[in-house]
Parts: C-alpha cells; structure tokens; sequence
C-alpha cells in the first residue's frame, strides 16, 4: 500500500500553536481522503518551529467505482418535487431518470449514479491546497507582491516551500503535483537554517528523517522534548544541582528550537533573597529557562539556570549563556526592586486612613497599607456588584457566618478575609498575577500574621481546577467558601450567568470549588439559606447606587415557595446550578447516573449529605440483595403507579384486619420495621445504615408478590394491598426515588 509525506515549511510558527496546527492538518486531510473514497491504514503528525509534517501509512491507490440509486418522486408528482430530485441526483433533466414501477406505490423516477473512481494523487492535489487556504490558524498573515491581490494565500508565517510525496515502499514515490500561490510542490525541503541550509531531496518519510536529523533537525516534538529534559537533568546533577522541572516551559521551549543545545547559566547570589516563585517566574517568562537547586536543599534554589539554544556555538555556548545571563540579570533586578518595595511603606499613607479604620487596619504593618489602597482607589470589581473594597466587606461578613460552621476561630477568619486580596496592590503581583494568593501568604507571614490567616491569603482561591488541592485549614476554608459564594450569589443576583459554553467569570469553578470544599471536607452547609441570606443585600446595594446616580435599576425579586418558606428564585435557580455540578463531580467519581439522578431533587439543599446518599446506594445496588431488592420495590411502584393513573382506588392507610394472607402481615411488619429504622438512621446522617434497614424488604416483597394477587377482586382488599405498595414506595422514597434507578 502507498504511503503519503507532506511538509509544509514556513518561518518560525509560535510555540504555542504548533501542537494544534499539526493535529488540524492530519484531521482535515485524513478526512478529506475518506470522503473522498480513500482509506488509510495509519497517521501521524510531526512539528518543528518551521514545519507541519504528515506521514500517512497504507493509503489506498485509487477510491472505488461508486454506483447507487437515487429514488425520486412519483412519475405524477409536481414540478417543484421533480426539480428538487434532479439537483439532488445531479441530472441535468428528467431523460436521464429511469422509470421504476411498484403495485403500491404506482410509477417513479430513479436515477442510476455512476461515478467511476480516481487516482489518490488526483485526489490530493485538489484536496492539500484547498486545506492550506482554509487552514484555522488563529493569527495569519499575507506577504510578498502577491499580498496586495484578493483571496491571496494566508499563513501563520510565510509558507516558503511543499514537499508532497507518495508511492508504495517497493517503488520510488511520485511528486503530488500541484502549485499554490507560486508555491509548487516537490521532493525538495531544508534543514536547520544556520547548519545545513541547503537543499535535500527526500523520498518517503523515513527516508525524510533521517536526512533531517543530518541535517540538524529533530522533526518528532517528543523526541526533542525527552533530548532537553535528559542532558538539563544531566548537565544540573554534574554541577551538583537538581533541575526544577517544568512541564509547560519544556513543551514550549521544544518548540522554539529544531535542534535543541542545552547550556548553563548564572546569576549573582545576591538575587536569592527574593523568594523562589518570583525568581522561577521571572526566568521563566522573559528568557524560557529553567531554574535549579542545590541537591537536597528543599525548596531553596541556586543561582544557576538552564538554557536551550537552537545551534552549537564554536565556543560551547559561553557567549550565548553570557548574554542569557546579562538580560536574567536585569529581570531580576526589577523583580528585587518589586520585593523590597513591596515591604516597604506607601507614599500616600496619610490617605489611607479612613481605609484603615473601616477595616481595622495597621498602617505600621504593608499588607495592611496595601489592603487600605485597595480600598481607597476604589478598585472595581463589577460594575453592578462594587468595588473590591465592598466584595472585601462582604467576603469578612459571610466568612465569619461561615466560621462555627467549619469550625473555625472567628476572630482569625475576619482578619485573614480582609488580608486576603491586599497583595492585588503590591509591585510583584503587579508584575506576575499569576502568583496572587501566594505573595499574599509571604507577606502576611513577614509582617508575623497568624500561619493560618497567611495560609487563608492564598488558599482561598483553592481549588482552582478538579486536579487542585482543597484547603483544609479551617480560616483557609471559610474564607474560600465565602469568597466563592460571594461570587456566585453577586452574578446570580444581577442576573450574569454562565451561558452554552461562555461562563467568562468562571462560575463553573466557582460552584464545583464549594462542592468540592465541602464534600472532601464534609462539611454540611444549606445552600438555599446561605444565598438567601446574602442575594436579598446585594439586590439593595444594586438599589441604593442606581437610585444614588438618578437611574432606575429595573431589578426586582420574584419569590417562590421552598420547603414552606418564601424565598427569591435566583436562589431556586442557583440550587440547580449547584446540582448540575455536583452531577459532573460525582460522575467524575465514577458514580452512575442513574443514582444521582435518583437521589437529587429540586429540593436537595445539602450537598454533603446527596454524596453520601448516592454512596450508600452505590455500595447496596452492588450486592446481590440490593439488586433483588430494587427489582421488587420497581415492580410495586409500576403496579401502584398503573392503578393509580386508571384512579383505582388505593387505601389511605393499611389495616390489617384486612390481610387475607400471611404474605402480607410479613410484608407490613417488614416495612414498618424498615420504615422506622430507616427514619432514624437518616436522621443520624447514617446513610449506610439506612439502606441496610431497608435491605431487609427484600425476602418478605419477593414472597408478597409470589403469594398475593394484588387486584383482589375485593375492592376494599384490593385498596388494602395497594395501600401497602404505597408504604413500600414511602420508606424507600426517604433515601431515594428507586423509579429513576436502572436495573
């Protein structure tokens, strides 16, 4: 079978859009090549940073004779019916049709397509160019004289040159003639631009990396990958440092270089004073290093970092690491200048003082300073929700409502939700946002707070993903309840929520971080009291600023009933955003969905408890009493729930007088013992327990349903024996609806 190579080379394509661009162009041309009759045994894409490579294994020769029957419309039907079979079959008129006749349906129009089969190099000379010139690059460009024509060819850099080759291994393959904006395709492409930057004729794809890599280019991105991860472990150990590894830099940096060269360069000692995620950040980002440490120093890093280059210097690297070295010193420089600024005192503080008193501030202490020109500025945070320094406000008040819930000390929750967004106004956050929350613990831990109120500055915006870590410290924890709460009731409240895919102000992290809070630290928490308690201040501060600036805010709280209270329906629809999540969660957790959806209901507002329900039905359902059980509690449900549709009438209650068969007084004294037991372990939070007491319905239902007719022809028997399906229905209804319940 023939094998397909395509190159497309062009200059430097960013890092970060080579990963992509390479699956793009193997998707649409592979499926490109299916539809159009073609079938292909393997694929795989390659990158560089100035090339897209396909290599596609067993591609058939040539797509098969296609031969089908369209059938039409009746031979009567009207104009319109004719006209629209004869676009769909390709007919040029109704002659070419073919008369076809049925005892039923009467005489009918058929048209016989034929379409005999064409070469694969036919094929892709038609379908690669179409592909280039719709390529989704996310930023392209034009160039050269031709740029200036419409519909001239676009590219994330200018493309210089096609190598497209095809044939089967026992052959030499042909050129995939075909030409694209003067660019014609061939056998000819160029290896590294400063060590080999001549021509190379290829064959197939084998044959095609090989003369690469001879030519300076390593063409497989993982490969280049393991190349820089392998001699930067080595050349760190032999200066006897550990290599700080980094996933994404390496992903990045492997694609800058063709041919990856690692070297070693350093800094002045001096530049360790400054905390290690500012110093791994700075290199990281302006020079795409990686930073070391001492073998077995911890966390302290060393002075020396490790560089990629893209060639091999006549003098080993020394003038490259020397100018790598130059500018890693001048980033290090501002960033040494941010730290020590950071902890020193503001020029405004004289400004600063009503700040200070509304929160209880020390101005002698630079967190604090910083907390106070958070407020003063009056940083917006929405604008229909205030300011940062009216979010902070509300943060405190809901932590500290939080606290005795999560068991936390009062006093260090209020403390650490007012600390907590101050290092939003410090130079090094300015300069890397990326590290808010964990510059917030540094400088709370040097101006000698709480380690709990400095843990709570960055662990409050935890867990920032399903991978992340939860907090566990309690100040931490309700100050990242609160933070998160606050949020979601904020855009609940003025109606901004998550909408198809865009959820721009990350509410969906937002909700599954309160869910995962909770439940990995069980923690019970009624979300409709909490946001009812909260949604109603916010709408009147909304109130009292559209009043304030002469406005009418056109907001207004329609009230539902829940649980026989009244209550806004932004926080009904809230609830149901939180169960959404909580569905996503669990079956994250392996847990079915035939489950969750049995145990969720409108009206579950304890998060913590719905996990565990659907743990202990896991744990029943798998056994083989909980799967007997579930087929007889199902079957009285259908029987109960069929009569009642035909309105039969079912009993209020059961009396026993009216057993005619020792299969029912089992079956009642089973589920009123079950019933009662149930209850009560329900009510300890012992869901476990729960379903044991109702595991023992099984036996008594299975011999009910052996023995009894539940349609007696007795009516008040009858009424009787469905009355006691109902209470069957009852006591397994108290841990979950067994009717969603597959099985």
């Amino acid at each position: 079978m023939p094998d397909l190579l395509l190159e497309l080379r062009s200059e430097e394509i960013p890092a970060r859009m080579q990963r992509k661009a390479a699956g793009d162009l193997r998707k649409m041309l592979t499926d490109g090549l299916v539809e159009a009759g073609l079938t292909y045994e393997a694929a795989r894409e390659y990158w560089t940073p100035r090339r897209l490579a396909l290599d596609i294994r067993g591609l058939t020769a040539r797509s098969k004779d296609i031969r089908e029957e369209i059938k039409g419309p009746s031979t009567t039907a009207p104009e319109q019916a004719v006209q629209g079979f004869l676009r769909k079959a390709g007919l040029s008129s109704i002659a070419e049709a073919h008369v076809h006749s049925d005892r039923k349906k009467g005489d009918f129009y058929v048209a016989h397509i034929s379409k005999p089969g064409r070469a694969a190099e036919e094929i892709i000379a038609e379908l690669v160019p179409r592909i280039i010139k719709s390529f989704p690059w996310p930023k392209s460009m034009r160039w050269g004289p031709a740029s200036a024509k419409p519909g001239s060819l676009r590219w994330v850099r200018p493309l210089q040159s096609i190598v497209c080759t095809f044939g089967p291994e026992t052959e030499e393959p042909v050129v995939v003639d075909f030409e694209i904006d003067g660019i014609r395709a061939g056998n000819v492409t160029y290896g590294h631009r400063f060590h080999a930057p001549g021509q190379i004729t290829v064959r197939r794809f084998d044959d095609y990396v090989a003369k690469l890599e001879a030519a300076k280019v390593v063409l497989d991105a993982d490969r280049r990958k393991e190349i820089i991860l392998h001699d930067a472990r080595n050349l760190a150990f032999a200066n006897g440092l550990d290599l700080v590894e980094d996933d994404g830099l390496l992903e990045e940096v492997s694609g800058l270089v063709e041919w990856p060269v690692v070297l070693m360069g350093e800094f002045e000692q001096d530049f360790l004073t400054i905390p290690g995620e500012v110093i791994r950040l700075t290199i990281r980002a302006n020079q795409k290093c990686f930073v070391t440490r001492p073998q077995g120093a911890g966390e302290d890093l060393s002075n020396r970092f490790i560089l990629v280059a893209n060639v091999e210097a006549n003098d080993g690297g020394k003038e490259i690491a020397y100018g790598n070295g130059k500018v890693v010193r001048a980033r290090l420089s501002d960033a040494l200048y941010f730290w020590k600024t950071d902890q020193s005192d503001l020029p405004d503080l004289d400004q600063l003082t009503d700040s200070a008193a509304k929160f209880g501030l020390d101005l002698k202490k630079p967190l604090d300073q910083r907390m106070a020109r958070l407020d003063h500025l009056n940083v917006t945070f929405h604008a229909k929700l205030g300011t940062q320094g009216q979010r902070v406000e509300r943060i405190k008040r809901l932590a500290q409502a939080l606290a005795p819930i999560v068991g936390a000390d009062s006093a260090l929750v209020a403390r650490a939700a007012v600390l907590a967004k101050a290092d939003l106004q410090t130079e090094v956050v300015g300069e890397f946002p990326e590290l808010q929350g964990a510059m917030g613990r540094k400088y709370a831990l040097l101006q000698g707070e709480h380690a709990s109120v400095a843990a709570a500055a960055e662990e409050h915006y935890k867990p920032q993903g399903p991978s992340d870590r939860v907090p566990t410290d309690p100040v931490s924890i309700a100050v990242a309840l609160a933070d998160k709460l606050d949020t979601l009731t904020g855009f609940w409240a003025i109606d901004e929520k998550p909408t198809g895919s865009k959820d721009p102000f990350a509410l969906r992290r937002a909700a599954l971080g309160v869910i995962r809070i909770l439940v990995e630290n069980k923690i019970r928490l009624n979300i409709v009291d909490t946001a009812e308690a909260r949604i109603p201040s916010i709408h009147e501060s909304i109130q009292s600023a559209s009043q304030r600036q002469g406005v009418t805010s056109g907001m207004g709280r329609g009230m539902v009933q829940f649980e026989g209270k009244q209550v806004g329906a932004e926080v009904l629809d809230l609830l149901a955003f939180f169960h959404d999540r909580l569905k996503v969660y669990l079956r994250d957790q392996g847990a079915r969905h035939d489950l969750i959806d049995a145990v969720i209901t409108p009206q579950s507002d304890d998060l913590l408890q719905i996990v565990r329900r659907v743990e202990a039905l896991g744990s029943l359902f798998d056994t083989d009493e909980g799967k007997n059980l579930l087929a007889g509690t199902k079957r009285a449900a259908n029987i109960l729930a069929a009569e009642e549709k035909k309105k039969t009438l079912v009993a209020e209650t059961v009396e026993p007088a009216l057993f005619r068969e020792d299969a029912e007084r089992k079956l009642y004294a089973a589920v009123n013992q079950a019933e009662k037991e149930a209850g009560q372990a329900i009510q300890n939070e012992d869901f476990s327990a729960a379903m044991l007491a109702l595991s023992v319905l099984r036996e008594p239902v299975d011999s009910f349903f052996e023995g009894v007719l539940v349609n007696d022809e007795d009516q008040a028997v009858r009424a009787n024996r469905l009355a006691l399906l109902a209470r069957i229905r009852a006591a397994t209804d108290q841990v979950a609806d067994f009717s969603k319940i597959v099985g």
